[in-house]
């Protein structure tokens, strides 16, 4: 009996070693593979508790399954006008598939080196698919800056996760530059091009400016003329009125001054004017009587003829 607890002790203490030769756990910013002799026999994405065979037969390889930062080296490469830039890239990436990652690259160095290489490829090819100017310009507009890192990630996307187990989540250039003489030379590539511009624009304004100069001209010349037309054919009213009066005045003086005078009255009365004018001013007298007018119209020919003959005889 006195054994006893010893042989507890000792049947403990051997559980408990071969429950962690036998069992591994996978967190949940982990992944694992378990192989067997060298040859992968199962992968654990998920986090938990799971058991094996114990080492030497089963070995378990853990991966960071979280997302990891890679930013590339300072690469020249050239846009598609020929401008040499030189350019940052950087990728965000995680293990998705540890069997396939280990099969492929399982050392730090080894995945160093292939991302490295993939972004190098990558970027070289996307960014010489587009112009400087898609890169660096003074109209935001122009600026493709987002099509091109999508443009990368798609391409890292369709190298690394079916056949590295490595998904990209993101991509980006983190830094561009130029020399000095390219900078000088696409300054004043800018300049030349906002100069240019310029001219158009001013040359538009002043194309615009003469038309509307040549359409007032115009307009000015078709209201002078109706204006004089106008003038023309009230001054060609006016005189019949004249003549029409004159005759009249000709005819019977009388009777002209009598009309001029109750027309002036008429005038001022129109507007409920007060004025204060003796009976007998004219035209205030029509309004006391009405005169008596006799005819002035000269008469017939014949008869003045008969009437001398008559004083003859």
């Amino acid at each position: 009996m006195r054994r006893l607890p010893k042989l507890i002790l000792v049947t403990a203490i051997v559980v408990l070693l071969g429950f962690k030769l036998c069992s591994y756990q996978v967190r949940e910013t982990e992944s694992a593979l378990i192989t067997r002799f060298g040859k992968p026999i199962a992968e654990k994405t998920e986090p938990g508790l799971y058991f094996k065979l114990p080492t030497p037969f089963d070995v378990v390889h853990k991966f960071d399954s979280r997302l990891q930062v890679f930013e590339g080296q300072q690469e020249e490469t050239t846009t598609k006008g020929g401008e040499p830039v030189i350019i940052t890239p950087y990728m965000i990436w995680q293990i998705s598939q540890p069997q396939l990652f280990f099969e492929r690259v399982s050392t730090d160095r080894e995945v160093q080196k292939f991302l490295l290489s993939q972004l190098r490829n990558h970027a070289n090819a996307v960014v010489g698919k587009h112009y400087f100017s898609e890169f660096v310009n003074t109209d935001p507009e122009k600026i493709k800056f987002e099509q091109i890192e999508n443009e990368l990630l798609q391409a890292l996307k369709e190298s690394t996760e079916d056949e590295y187990g490595i998904t990209v989540a993101s991509v980006g250039i983190k830094k561009l530059e130029l020399n000095e003489e390219v900078t000088e030379a696409v300054f004043e590539r800018m300049r030349a091009d906002r100069q240019r511009k310029k001219e158009d624009i001013l040359g538009e304004g002043r194309s615009t400016a003469t038309r509307i100069r040549t359409d007032a001209d115009k307009k000015k010349q078709q209201l002078l003329a109706a204006v004089e037309s106008r003038v023309i054919a009230i001054k060609g009213e006016g005189d019949a009125g004249a003549a029409k009066y004159y005759k009249m005045l000709q005819d019977d003086p009388e009777l002209a001054m009598y009309l001029r005078d109750l027309e002036a009255l008429a005038k001022i009365l129109e507007n409920r004017s007060t004025v204060v004018l003796g009976a007998e001013t004219d035209p205030m007298k029509l309004l006391r009587e009405v005169p008596e007018l006799e005819s002035s119209k000269p008469k017939d020919s014949k008869a003045s003829k008969q009437d001398s003959e008559n004083k003859e005889k």
